[in-house]
């Protein structure tokens, strides 16, 4: 999604769960690619569990369990590690 008008500020994993809420996880899917591809929040966890997600809603259960792990991995937090291990559990 590019930016225009009608979206005035760059895309961010926020912007990309507005967008599965309104429009379907294929079009927020495009958007963590491309968060994904110009290489925001390095390291971060935030991403591939979005990515994940999404991928599950689509039914692309070998990928989601991959990002969700992956997104497990770079997780400091316990508790939302955890959730993570479960959400790619349930994926695969």
């Amino acid at each position: 999604m590019r930016r225009s008008a009608a979206w005035p500020h760059p895309p961010s994993s926020n912007s990309a769960v507005a967008v599965a809420m309104a429009n379907g996880p294929q079009q927020a899917l495009s958007i963590v690619d491309e968060l994904v591809a110009s290489n925001r929040l390095p390291g971060s966890h935030l991403l591939p569990g979005v990515r994940g997600e999404l991928l599950a809603r689509l039914g692309r259960t070998a990928e989601a369990q991959a990002e969700l792990e992956l997104a497990a991995r770079l997780c400091r937090n316990l508790r939302e590690r955890a959730v993570l291990l479960r959400k790619a559990a349930a994926a695969g």
